[in-house]
């Protein structure tokens, strides 16, 4: 049913485009942050601000003494649109924050710790900065116009290299924790630039940049790049503009309109211009070489001034944007917990236009009921699945783009808005955005929240997208319904990687949309946590038996993206690595996480816990037979993952730093405890569904595992790639895993059967003139590291047992032992099956 959005006739006075200059702010409306907004109470609150000062200090080196000027500045700006006023290099004075609550202005004080930064390289003479830090909050500490704290700008990238980026991280954290004791509601944020864009800030309320791009192509690829950073938080440009003295007024105009405009399509939480006006004073001097002003010295306007009180106007979105019908899908089965709090936020969507479709999947409690309250379709249906109600919802909708959210998620008020703009300015076929956890939640759902096998969002490059959670995801209706919708076999989990990926596999693309964001519940208990996690490990599973070319024999599936999000385990011994540039030149500073070692990567793994299983298994045996208490690293194995969970954990809790220690240590102690339990839960789904490292892959077949060579002629010539290609599709279309050689290896194929053994293809062709070749195949068994590694291990300890005359422990080894060597033999046979029946229909074709 389409839901019109009615026009209320009193303005309000929180909104993107109002601020009369009469309007006092109330002491009860300080902002607060909701994931990527600003909020005020309950409504979003969207900076547009502009930079004011540094301005010449009169004998009292008081910067803004001229009170009577800062009225006129103030007022000049809220009749232009503008709301907030950024301060950036010395504490106002309160007077000042009374003068913008008198026009319903916000002001974003600077705390300059950039300026004391020197004192951590000299400390001999530093001053008492957390005495003047403490000094500074003091003045205007819970003062109704404050926006927030920036405690430093800028710190210049060649001192940040002098130190270390870990010096500096400290050291502003420690300016935070000081404004957060003396000012427990205020905003706190640092305000950044690409140079030292490395710095890793998970302590701040928000994240701010100064950015100065002169194409609008490059600045929104960077934006994008730093929503990313960002994450979870607000992203706010902290410096945009362009100088008219170089470029021109007229360029100045322009250039900030697009800046403007593409910084909140974005989905930043806001842009403050640089700056209100030429006059500028730095370094004991009137700097008079630059304009940036939006009015010259004398505060005459600019026609840049009008161009950004337009663009204020119109952001977030631009009045021509086309809003088309949009279908919302919730499917529930036994949602009554928390669907209605899912229809109230999809009922406060600011679209214009939309519809809400809930398919009620065969529950027993009162979702249906709840879902009757609302002005919704219901559908109800026999439980067949969470991908069959998908469809259900989907043949439904009147929508050209149907949008997908759990039931119990609920919706950021501009979710539908920032979708729709997506789609219109992009050919994506899909788009997802960041799915956030409410606060309110409770302990174990924070704990939950920051443990690894939550919904995350798998991106390609800062745009583009591997796979979008199903609890935040759109597509174009025509798309879905041309791979035939959602799979029916993944009955709760499983649906949105399968979907991604056959969309891709059409060559379409699917993109992330930061700003298009949606709050969802994590589980509450560890049973719920348990039971979602082996529901992961079985839709893991179905995945692996309909997409074997994207696991390999361990039954691990890597994406080529990479993974945002909170919860991931922390890999032992991975170091990152800025890079600076020769003598630290580069203009855009990143930091670069290197790819782990499948050593380092052992602990975070599922099977790892087989391996301590069998560890434990022989220590147990070591108690008959002494040396293999020596032998057997169990110790070090249960070490390791202890050492893996606490790392990942402490990783998480800096997300939390306003907890007291106790607190923390809590926290920290039960999501070391669910980064052990996840990879058992997954295992277990895995292992009752067949996902197991020595499953058999591909066709079932056998043949005996010894070196086979084939030659024939052919009068049907064919480049040798594509008949290695012939190969490969014979292998896809039934299942069997393969890998192509690399750059140095002597062999073309590897067909895969298990993790202990493989068969290899090596294929070499002569041209013999009139279309003409003689085609030569060989095939051979070769045993993979791992099964190296067990049989020599195995075997050493077998033999080890009997030179000791230790006989009952040597025949439990020796039994072992040929375990292994049997499946290693089978493996191989499987894979030698497969390799020859795929180059069968060759040497038929040339027969």
């Amino acid at each position: 049913m389409l839901l019109e959005k009615r026009v209320d006739t009193e303005v309000d006075l929180h909104s993107q485009n109002s601020f009369p200059t009469s309007y006092k702010i109330s002491p009860q409306t300080r902002p607060h942050v909701r994931g990527k907004f600003i909020f005020v109470g309950d409504t979003k609150f969207y900076i547009k601000g502009v930079t004011y000062g540094a301005f010449r200090p009169d004998n009292a080196k008081n910067e803004y003494h001229d009170l009577e000027q800062v009225e006129r500045d103030f007022a000049q700006m809220a009749a232009h649109g503008i709301n907030t006023v950024r301060i950036p290099h010395t504490m106002p004075p309160r007077s000042l924050l009374d003068i913008a609550q008198r026009h319903g202005l916000r002001v974003m004080v600077g705390l300059s710790a950039e300026q004391y930064v020197g004192y951590l390289i000299d400390k001999k003479r530093a001053p008492n900065i957390e005495k003047i830090v403490r000094e500074k909050i003091r003045t205007v500490a819970g003062h109704p116009a404050l926006l927030c704290y920036a405690i430093g700008n800028e710190i210049p990238a060649s001192v940040a290299r002098w130190l270390g980026n870990r010096r500096i991280e400290r050291y502003l954290h420690r300016i935070y924790r000081i404004v957060k004791q003396e000012d427990p509601e205020g905003l706190v944020t640092y305000v950044n630039y690409p140079s030292t864009e490395y710095l890793q800030l998970p302590f701040l309320d928000m994240v701010c940049f100064n950015v100065y791009l002169e194409t609008e192509k490059a600045l929104r690829s960077y934006l994008a790049r730093l929503q990313n950073i960002a994450a979870d938080r607000p992203l706010l440009m902290s410096e945009i503009g362009l100088d008219a003295l170089r470029n021109g007024e007229d360029m100045q105009a322009r250039s900030l309109d697009w800046q403007i405009r593409t910084s909140f399509a974005a989905g930043c939480a806001g842009t403050t211009i640089f700056s209100w006006t030429d006059e500028w004073f730095r370094g004991g001097a009137e700097v008079d070489d630059w304009a940036f002003g939006l009015t010259d010295r004398s505060r005459r306007p600019k026609p840049a001034l009008s161009a950004v009180d337009r663009a204020f106007a119109e952001v977030p979105f631009h009045p021509g944007l086309l809003k088309p019908y949009l279908s919302v899908i919730v499917c529930s089965y036994n949602g009554a917990r928390t669907i209605r709090g899912c229809l109230e936020g999809l009922r406060r969507l600011e679209y214009p236009k939309y519809e809400v479709i809930v398919v009620d999947d065969g529950s027993t409690d009162a979702t249906a009921a709840i879902a009757r309250e609302y002005d919704v379709r219901l559908i109800s249906i026999d439980q067949q699945g969470l991908s069959y109600a998908r469809n259900v919802g989907g043949r439904a909708a009147k929508g050209d783009i149907v949008a997908y959210i759990d039931d119990d998620a609920y919706p950021d008020p501009h979710w539908l808005d920032y979708l729709a703009a997506c789609f219109e300015r992009t050919n994506h076929v899909g788009i997802g955005g960041p799915n956030i956890p409410p606060t309110n939640d409770g302990f174990i759902a924070d704990c939950v929240a920051n443990s690894p096998g939550g919904p995350v969002h798998v991106l390609l490059t800062d745009e583009l997208a591997e796979h979008i959670p199903g609890c935040n995801m759109a597509f174009r209706k025509s798309s879905l319904e041309a791979i035939g919708g959602f799979d029916p076999q993944f009955r709760s989990a499983g649906d949105d990687v399968d979907v991604c990926w056959r969309l891709q596999e059409r060559g379409w693309t699917l993109g992330f949309c930061p700003s298009a964001v949606v709050w969802h519940h994590r589980r509450n208990s560890i049973a719920a946590y348990w039971r979602q996690q082996k529901g992961y490990g079985k839709a893991e599973a179905l995945l692996e038996a309909k997409w074997p070319e994207k696991y390999n024999s361990a039954g691990h599936h890597s994406f080529a993206g990479r993974i945002y999000g909170k919860g991931f385990a922390h890999i032992l011994g991975s170091r990152t690595r800025i890079y600076h540039g020769l003598w630290g030149s580069a203009p855009f500073q990143r930091l670069y996480q290197p790819s782990a070692w499948t050593l380092q990567s052992l602990p975070i793994m599922p099977e790892w816990y087989l391996l301590i299983l069998v560890l434990f298994a022989l220590s147990v045996l070591g108690l008959s037979w002494k040396p293999l208490l020596g032998v057997i690293p169990l110790a070090i194995a249960v070490t390791l993952t202890f050492i893996q969970a606490w790392q990942s954990a402490a990783q998480a809790s800096l997300c939390t730093p306003h907890r007291s220690f106790v607190s923390r240590m809590r926290l920290s102690s039960v999501i070391a405890f669910l980064h052990m339990l996840q990879p058992v839960a997954r295992l277990s789904g895995r292992m009752k569904y067949g996902l197991i490292f020595w499953r058999r892959r591909g066709t079932p077949g056998f043949a005996f595992p010894w070196m086979r060579t084939f030659a024939f002629w052919t009068k049907k010539w064919m480049a040798p790639e594509k008949r290695l290609t012939w190969v490969e599709r014979w292998l896809r279309e039934h299942r069997s895993l393969f890998f192509h050689g690399h750059d140095f290896a002597r062999w073309d194929l590897e067909v895969r059967s298990g993790a202990f053994a493989a068969a290899r293809i090596l294929m070499a062709v002569e041209d013999q003139g009139s279309g003409t070749q003689y085609v030569r195949f060989r095939i051979w068994p070769t045993i993979r590291p791992v099964g190296m590694a067990s049989l020599g291990l195995f075997g050493a300890l077998t033999g080890a047992a009997g030179l000791d005359s230790a006989w009952s422990i040597c025949a439990v080894l020796g039994a072992g032992l040929m375990l292994l060597l049997l499946c290693t033999w089978q493996q191989a046979g499987c894979a030698m099956a497969a390799a020859l029946r795929a180059i069968e229909p060759q040497r038929t074709e040339a027969d």
